[in-house]
């Protein structure tokens, strides 16, 4: 058997390859029981039963109502309970499983940032947080190929239905709302034809800010500019903030929990320093809180927890990582490179209404612009790109991997723990990696060095190394 997970989740093309609506219901039957049984042994340990229900939602893809019903039906007929609450965000659903005790867990039907015929399955604990490495293994051996199997008992599952959320409420708790309303800060929310728009609009109008949204409307083909928010790709973004003189404006990914922001002068903060950004902001009030991010963030985190005697613990790349390195080290902080930050005082997975209410409240109690925020952090200059890997009959991803074996016979590789790192410096400023995507057919190098030109130039160098082996390709 191959792996289905990869860095986050499973996810496919629906009707190619392995990604069949039979896979879907088998998917979702083990994922399920799984879900199911880890939350009565911790309810057993906490004596309150564990919750009975899987909590089902999907973002706006066009293929998510129809594997929305087969999931559901796949639960039922596996005699496993369930809610659908139809069409919301990752986050929004990751922490309506861990504030309802009624949740064993959840499935949230979602491809998040990949291209639109995409689709997939991501499984959330009863913790609201996605489930471990280990766990995937576990369910990933109960995925039959015949498909899911009925309940031993023969008593269906009930299929209910839901549309009370309590999401955007406890993210607004979080934060000084009256000093963010205090300041009228005026916000542009970039939804990306996304699932998090809505939720964005009703938290700025909570927190009184004035805002105005742009590709609004929720459609899977993403015909704004496509569901993952890149600094190319966000023109319009930075032409309305300068254009209608916003203090931010902000944009999401296809199901909300990643985000990237704009300055008011139109300038794109990557999510390396938009992050920090946060750090700073949060650990002014939580001196020694530690910080979990994954190897390919900038050298930059451990000068600024260095400034608030905290520590920086490195993961491998992938949310998964850095929300189990939280929940197992107690972390209040943790981010990927991406824009995805994750805050711990209200669930520690990716978030992308939490991360804007967080810089909403950074502005508001410092009186400073999001740029002059920027140019107070440490320099650090980052680049990454992409290429894409054939398919062939061996397997998923396994065109990558091959080229991958033979990258490492032609480099002094530092670092093998998730890819292949290469430090470029003594000083550890300067640095190369070049991993498997975990969610295409592809390779992604990310690079850091003390200048962009330098950043970029790394990052071309070695494309055009992986472009010169079999296999591989420009997108």
């Amino acid at each position: 058997m191959g792996r289905y997970f990869g860095t986050n989740g499973i996810r496919g093309i629906p009707g190619r390859g392995f990604f069949t609506l039979d896979f879907a219901c088998s998917a979702a039957a083990a994922i399920g029981s799984h879900l199911l049984a880890s939350a009565r042994s911790r309810g057993a340990d906490r004596d309150d039963g564990g919750g009975a229900s899987v909590l089902v939602g999907y973002d706006g893809r066009s293929t998510g109502p129809l594997i929305c019903s087969a999931v559901s039906a796949a639960l039922s007929y596996a005699g496993i309970d369930c809610a659908v609450a139809g069409m919301l965000s990752t986050p929004c659903l990751e922490y309506e499983v861990r504030k309802k005790p009624q949740y064993a867990g959840g499935i949230m039907i979602t491809a998040s940032h990949n291209p639109p015929e995409y689709n997939g399955l991501k499984a959330v604990a009863s913790d609201g947080v996605e489930v471990s490495r280990q766990d995937e293994l576990l369910i990933e051996n109960m995925i039959t190929p015949e498909g899911c199997r009925a309940a031993k008992n023969g008593e269906w599952g009930v299929i209910s239905s839901t549309r009370e959320f309590d999401y955007v409420p406890d993210v607004a708790s979080r934060v000084d709302r009256q000093a963010i309303s205090a300041r009228g800060l005026r916000v542009v929310i970039d939804s990306g034809n996304g699932a998090q728009g809505p939720f964005a609009a009703e938290l700025c109008g909570m927190l009184g800010c004035r805002y105005t949204v742009i590709n609004q409307e929720v459609d899977g083909r993403f015909p704004g500019r496509g569901p993952e928010p890149t600094p190319e790709n966000l023109s319009q973004l930075s032409r309305e903030v300068v254009r209608s003189g916003a203090d931010l404006g902000v944009a999401f990914d296809g199901d909300g929990d990643r985000s990237i922001f704009c300055d008011e002068a139109g300038g794109i903060v990557i999510g390396d320093r938009s992050a920090l950004i946060l750090a700073r902001h949060i650990l002014r009030g939580s001196r020694g809180s530690r910080i979990a991010t994954c190897l390919n963030s900038s050298s930059s985190a451990e000068r600024v927890a260095a400034e608030f005697g905290s520590d920086v613990i490195r993961t491998k790349i992938g949310s998964v990582e850095v929300s189990q390195c939280m929940r197992e080290t107690g972390a209040l902080i943790g981010y990927e490179e991406n824009g995805g930050f994750m805050y711990g005082a209200h669930n520690a997975v990716r978030d992308g209404c939490m991360t804007l209410a967080l810089m909403l409240d950074a502005l508001a109690r410092s009186e400073t612009t999001l740029s002059q925020h920027a140019g107070l952090l440490p320099p650090s200059y980052t680049a990454k790109t992409k290429v894409r890997c054939t398919e062939d009959g061996g397997g998923r991803g396994s065109t990558a991997q091959s080229v991958m074996g033979r990258l490492r016979d032609a480099l002094d590789v530092s670092d093998d723990s998730d890819g292949l790192k290469v430090l470029l410096s003594d000083a550890g400023d300067r640095w190369v990696l070049v991993r498997p995507s975990g969610t295409e057919p592809a390779l992604r190098v990310y690079a850091e060095a003390p200048t962009q030109d330098e950043a970029d130039g790394i990052v071309s160098e070695y494309a055009r190394m992986l472009l010169g082996m079999d296999g591989v390709s420009s997108y």
